[in-house]
């Protein structure tokens, strides 16, 4: 076993794992994050070490399992050094082709290389990919580099450098004052900036002092957090143990999400070997600072996210947030001094140690430092972890990065922050993404929730959907978050299913106002968000859903009927296959038609009708329905919609 006691000992580690490591070996790596898990990777890496093996090719080649690569929608993903080959969704029926033709013989497998979406030019480098050329990748970079199972993959590559900076260089007021200068502002959605924190907690004169890593990250769609503990663990750990020595602390906790069994299990890895290093525990390197992590697994709870129910939560109560007359960092986990961030906050710390406050500052705007990752999901073409500098625009990582929209559909509304974010049309595309200007603009950073919406995205389904869940998540311990978002619901409802009535509009903007003042805490406060903002920029939707019955992006189930229109129909039979409830039939004519008794209106016809047919129409409800053999203009004037 390794035990490190002085930075010198890390020194001659770091120099003997990286002399037995050749630049020019070529190396295969496997994306092993959660996404890329459900698509077959572990499989995948099976079959590449037998296939290595079979060849005889292990003194040539190096295979290791890594962390997210950030392109979820295309995974599962490999990457081959020092070349930066680039393959996207392949399967272990790949492997051999992989081994034989570019390991081997040095040719590509072009069905597995990037496709631009425009150009359809072929692209073969990650780093030219349009996903990854437009970003900045500081934090999830060295994701694609790493096993998380290993330190020394960790410590190749400059790891827990910056604690031994800290412990013998550094006093602590230097330390905290490096944080200040770099403005680094919390990434969990607050924005607050961490050296004043630190400095807090560090000046309360009461003992002992607690660091806390929140990984509870709740947002639907998010996973941020998730894939940085999973990929590279002892980033986190070390900014964690840096910010312990900085206020003075000698115990740790990591809250995480118990849906995060990976995360889960590569962070407990990650403290043993640390503690085995000697970069954990007692007198770490050597310095006399001793400084233990405990995990605490999360229940799920979304409210369980700030930072007083978290609190409440790693006590052993319910996980449900008090009154902060007090703050957290001055009066926090068992009534004493704790300075709590998100993953993200807590992983630039090693980074501002190393480069200096200087080189963090040149990245960002003048009030929001740095870059920030966000989950860029929804009807976009590429979907995945995304990390930019902040002040890049919401068009950039649209079109640049995400690669548009599919289908040529167009672009409707992208939401930021997660369900309490608010929506933002296309007309404030070229906002930049930060701190201040998404708050300016009626939505807000949250923890990096980034969800786009194209032209057949109803706006008051959309506000409904977030409303049930923060509904569902409210720990209902205020009333003006309680009942306001049941009333909420409840007006939402009506509305989307055709009985809304006059005033409803002005009901919800009053209960909103009335939340946003009055809540407990931070879930409360911006709960009203997704509705507020979706009145202000789509104010004309809600009107047509109560004025005239009708949805018109076609999708409120209550108030739309489909059709197959019989001269566009091909008579392929796919939607009659595909239907679930078998609503589709053929009459006396061999024409399909859909029996509205047994339609569940689940948009499966329309989904699998091709694409030269377009046959499957949407009509108001609240219209006569047509029959099927009248004209077909008379059908396309009633059309709101079609695939």
């Amino acid at each position: 076993m390794i035990k490190l006691n002085s930075p010198h000992d890390l020194e001659i580690l770091r120099e003997s794992i990286v002399s037995k490591r050749d630049p020019n070996r070529t190396c295969v790596t496997v994306c092993s994050g959660t996404g890329c898990l459900a698509y077959g990777s572990h499989d995948i890496f099976r079959e590449f070490r037998l296939e290595i093996e079979k060849q005889r090719l292990g003194e040539e080649v190096d295979l290791r399992r890594t962390g997210c690569h950030g392109f979820c929608g295309r995974g599962p993903l490999i990457v081959i050094f020092p070349e930066k080959i680039c393959y996207l969704g392949a399967q272990k029926e790949d492997v051999a082709d992989i081994v034989s033709k570019t390991i081997v013989d040095k040719e590509l497998v072009d069905r597995l290389l990037y496709k631009d979406f425009e150009t359809g030019e072929q692209i073969t480098r990650i780093d030219d990919i349009p996903f990854y050329k437009y970003q900045k990748r500081i934090l999830l970079d060295n994701n694609a580099l790493i096993d998380p199972e290993k330190i020394d993959d960790y410590i190749a590559i400059g790891g827990y450098s910056a604690i031994a900076k800290v412990l013998f260089e550094w006093n602590r007021d230097d330390l905290i004052k490096e944080i200040k200068e770099a403005n680094l502002r919390g990434r969990g959605g607050g924005g607050f900036p961490m050296g004043v924190k630190w400095e807090t907690t560090r000046n309360v004169p009461v003992d002992p002092k607690y660091v806390i890593v929140n990984a509870d990250e709740g947002d639907p769609g998010a996973y941020m957090d998730r894939s940085l503990l999973e990929g590279n663990p002892h980033c986190v750990l070390e900014g964690l143990i840096i910010g312990a020595y900085a206020v003075g602390s000698q115990e740790g906790f990591i809250y995480v999400r118990d849906e995060y069994p990976l995360a889960l299990e590569n962070t407990k890895i990650a403290i043993e070997t640390a503690r085995e290093y000697g970069l954990l525990g007692e007198n770490i390197l050597g310095s006399g600072f001793d400084f233990e992590i405990t995990i605490h697994r999360g229940a799920g709870a979304f409210v369980s996210g700030e930072s007083s129910a978290l609190m409440n939560a790693v006590e052993g109560r319910v996980g449900e947030p008090r009154p902060k007359y007090i703050h957290t960092s001055v009066k926090g986990l068992w009534d004493r001094p704790t300075c709590l961030n998100n993953v993200e906050t807590w992983a630039n710390v090693p980074f501002i140690v190393n480069k200096g406050a200087d080189w963090f500052k040149s990245i960002g705007t003048e009030n929001s430092k740095g870059t920030k990752i966000f989950s860029l999901v929804g009807k976009i073409n590429n979907t995945g972890l995304v990390e930019v500098p902040m002040g890049t625009t919401l068009r950039e990582i649209v079109y640049h990065i995400g690669g548009g929209i599919p289908n040529a559909k167009k672009f409707k509304a992208v939401q930021t922050g997660g369900p309490s974010g608010g929506v933002l049309p296309e007309d404030m595309l070229d906002i930049p993404v930060d701190f201040d200007a998404l708050t300016e603009a009626g939505s807000m950073m949250g923890s990096g929730g980034m969800i786009v919406m194209d032209e057949n995205t109803c706006m008051v389904d959309t506000a409904r959907y977030y409303i049930e869940f923060l509904a569902h998540e409210s720990c209902g311990k205020c009333i003006p978050c309680r009942e306001g978002l049941r009333q909420m619901l409840r007006i939402l409802n009506s509305i989307t299913r055709g009985v809304g009535k006059e005033g409803d509009i002005e009901l919800l903007e009053e209960l909103g106002e009335m939340m946003q003042e009055a809540s407990l805490c931070a879930l409360g406060k911006t709960a009203p968000n997704p509705v507020l903002s979706t009145i202000r920029h789509f104010r004309d939707e809600y009107e047509a859903h109560i004025n005239e019955a009708r949805c018109p992006a076609g999708v409120c189930k209550e108030l739309i009927i489909y059709h197959i229109n019989p001269e566009d129909c091909l008579r392929c039979g796919l939607c009659e296959k595909n239907c679930p409830t078998n609503a589709i039939s053929k009459d006396e004519d061999e024409v399909y038609v859909i029996n509205q008794e047994s339609c569940i209106k689940c948009g499966s016809c329309m989904s699998v009708c091709p694409e030269k047919a377009n046959a499957i129409v949407v009509e108001n409800a609240f219209r006569p329905p047509f029959a099927n053999d009248l004209p077909k203009t008379d059908v396309a004037a009633t059309t709101i919609y079609s695939t």
